[in-house]
C-alpha cells in the first residue's frame, strides 16, 4: 500500500514538473508575435480494480460500490489557445497581421509548406515578400525594385505606386490557410506549424472569404499571453508538487514507523 503511494505521488510530482514547463514556455514567449497559448491536459492512470461495483457479494446479493485503487495521473496532452492576440499598430508597410481565422502560407528551404500567424514580413534582395528567416511567403509575391509604396488591401491585394506613376498597380495577392481542426497543427519553432493529418488539409483562400479571418497593414499579432493567468496558474501547480513532496514524505515516515516496529 505505501509503496502504491509512493508511485502516485510520484505521477503527481511528473506531472505538475511537465505543466511549469508548459506554464514557463508561454511566460518565455509573452513578447513572440503571433504566439498562442498552450494549456496542459491531465488524465487519471488506470486503476486497480479489487472489486467491481455489482459483484456477487453473497449468493443473493451485490456490492453496491466497488474498490478502484487510482495509479496516479499524466499529461494527456496540451492544446493550443487559438483566441486572437491583440493587434499592435507599426505602422510598417509590410508588417501584416490576420484579424480572424487563418495563418499565412510559407515556403520552408526543404520544401515543405509552414503556416505562421507572425506577419513580421520583409522585402528580399531579389524582391521577394520572406519571412525574417528569409523564407519565402505563399504565394510567391516581387516587389518591384522602384516602388514608392506598397498597399495591401484587406483582402490580400498587394498595389504599389513606382517612381514617375502615381497610379496604383496591382502585383498579386497574398492568401491566407485555414484547417479543420487548428488545434490539430504541430509546432515546429520558429513560429511556424505544419500540417498533420489531426488538423486537415490546409483550406487556401483569400482573406476575408468564409472562414479567413482579414489582413491588415501595418499591424502585428501580438501573443494572447495573459501573465496574470500565467502567474495565477504558476502558483497553483507550485502548490501542488509541494503537496505530492508532502505525501511521499508521509509516506516515507510511516515506513520509518512500520520498520521501527516490526
Amino acid at each position: 500500500m505505501s509503496a502504491s503511494a509512493l508511485n502516485v505521488a510520484r505521477t503527481g510530482l511528473e506531472a505538475q514538473d511537465s505543466r511549469m514547463r508548459v506554464i514557463a514556455n508561454n511566460l518565455a514567449n509573452v513578447g513572440t508575435t503571433g504566439f498562442k497559448r498552450d494549456r496542459a491536459n491531465f488524465a487519471t492512470l488506470a486503476y486497480q480494480d479489487a472489486r467491481v461495483a455489482g459483484q456477487q457479494s453473497s449468493g443473493e446479493t451485490q456490492y453496491a460500490t466497488g474498490l478502484n485503487l487510482g495509479t496516479g495521473v499524466a499529461i494527456q496532452s496540451t492544446t493550443r489557445i487559438a483566441t486572437q492576440g491583440a493587434l499592435d499598430t507599426t505602422s510598417n508597410a509590410l508588417d501584416l497581421a490576420i484579424s480572424g481565422e487563418g495563418y499565412f502560407v510559407v515556403q520552408m528551404p526543404n520544401g515543405q509548406t509552414a503556416y505562421t500567424r507572425a506577419g513580421n514580413f520583409t522585402r528580399s534582395a531579389e524582391g521577394q515578400l520572406v519571412t525574417a528567416q528569409g523564407y519565402v511567403v505563399q504565394p510567391p509575391l516581387t516587389i518591384p525594385e522602384n516602388s514608392q509604396s506598397i498597399t495591401i488591401g484587406n483582402d490580400g491585394t498587394v498595389s504599389v505606386t513606382t517612381q514617375g506613376n502615381a497610379t496604383p498597380t496591382q502585383i498579386g495577392q497574398l492568401t491566407t490557410a485555414a484547417f479543420a481542426n487548428p488545434a490539430g497543427l504541430q509546432a515546429a519553432g520558429d513560429n511556424f506549424l505544419m500540417e498533420t493529418g489531426a488538423s486537415g488539409p490546409a483550406q487556401i483562400a483569400a482573406a476575408g472569404t468564409a472562414g479567413h479571418g482579414d489582413i491588415k497593414q501595418g499591424m502585428l499579432e501580438a501573443s494572447n499571453v495573459n501573465v496574470v493567468q500565467e502567474l495565477v496558474d504558476m502558483i497553483e501547480c507550485q502548490r501542488a508538487y509541494e503537496i505530492n513532496s508532502k505525501m511521499i514524505s508521509a509516506v516515507d515516515e510511516m515506513l520509518k514507523n512500520a520498520n521501527q516496529t516490526l
